[in-house]
């Protein structure tokens, strides 16, 4: 692994990624480059939206965006003999998320809120559009997972650590939805009082988004906050192909089945990772201030997991199996 990351060359790896999946690679060189220049923004544009500087929401979409869309064109490389379904998914995501940077980056440039904002037809019209766009990566991604999961690979172990890889981001993606539907306190009140508020949904929950949050996240620390099961999902694409990738190699001598249970394993704690931290900011409560029923379930789930994966490791240790099938360089 050392001597892998020794030889890494940039340029080599994006000109393989390019021949791999043209569209997926030109959207992250360019979210690269965004981000660039959002930093520059950072640094520059003294503005503040909404409580936080003007240009951080770009940025942090611009990375998660070019992380999303780098992992999914290497995931898809897996993808043998549907040549047409992973050019349509690769193209409409593309443009998806394309479509969705304009709005985030126009509203900032605009000095405005671009997630939830309603306050104007115009801005209504274009958080509409976002959402769409949303929905059409969900679906897209759903294909691609489709896709894996059709997919024969030589190593089963690692295979599963690809599909319900996407599987738990499509969880996560999810939680996108909730917050759509979820008014906060002082939208709750302006409908109770017949009028129409200027934005509907929100990040935070018992709390108006805006308050005090941790640095750089600005995830809340007044009340619950769906954007940390939201981030902990998206990144299951990168968390658990790497689970899968070091299981196969640091427990080569399991049986494939044991391998594999063990990824299904790790997959489902971080499954229920996902779902506490959602359930912990649907009631109300922050990240960093844990009650005794949180901390109580995050104890059981730790428990829950390592019991399963001391039961395989001890069973499989009485069905060694010295060869290793290759998996993804």
């Amino acid at each position: 692994m050392l001597s892998t990351l020794a030889t890494f060359n940039p340029l080599v790896t994006l000109r393989r990624a390019w021949d791999a999946n043209k569209p997926l690679t030109a959207y992250g060189v360019v979210m690269l480059l965004t981000l660039a220049a959002t930093v520059a923004g950072l640094l520059l544009d003294p503005r503040a939206i909404a409580g936080q500087p003007a240009w951080l929401k770009p940025a942090k979409f611009a990375l998660s965006s070019a992380m999303y869309t780098f992992t999914l064109a290497w995931l898809l490389t897996f993808v043998q003999g549907h040549r047409r379904l992973v050019g349509l998914v690769s193209w409409v995501i593309a443009l998806g998320f394309t479509l969705e940077m304009v709005v985030i980056i126009g509203q900032a440039i605009r000095g405005t809120t671009s997630h939830f904002n309603i306050s104007t037809p115009l801005d209504g019209a274009l958080f509409s559009l976002m959402g769409s766009m949303i929905v059409v990566i969900w679906v897209m991604t759903v294909l691609a997972a489709v896709l894996l999961l059709r997919q024969r690979l030589p190593d089963a172990a690692f295979a599963w650590a690809l599909r319900l890889g996407l599987v738990v981001v499509l969880v996560g993606a999810a939680e996108g939805f909730v917050m759509t539907s979820l008014p906060s306190p002082s939208q709750r009140a302006a409908l109770a009082a017949g009028q129409r508020p200027t934005s509907f949904g929100a990040h935070s929950v018992g709390v108006d988004d805006g308050g005090r949050g941790l640095p750089v996240t600005g995830w809340s620390l007044e009340g619950g906050d769906l954007r940390i099961g939201h981030f902990v999902g998206l990144h299951a694409m990168q968390v658990l192909p790497f689970v899968g990738w070091w299981i196969s190699r640091r427990f080569g001598r399991l049986g494939q089945g044991h391998r594999t249970a063990l990824v299904v394993t790790a997959a489902l704690g971080y499954l229920g990772l996902v779902a506490l931290l959602t359930w912990q900011a649907l009631r109300g409560q922050p990240l960093v201030y844990p009650d005794s029923l949180t901390l109580a379930a995050l104890a059981g789930l730790v428990a829950g997991v390592a019991l399963a994966a001391g039961v395989i490791l001890s069973h499989g240790q009485t069905h060694p199996t010295p060869a290793l099938p290759s998996t993804a360089r």
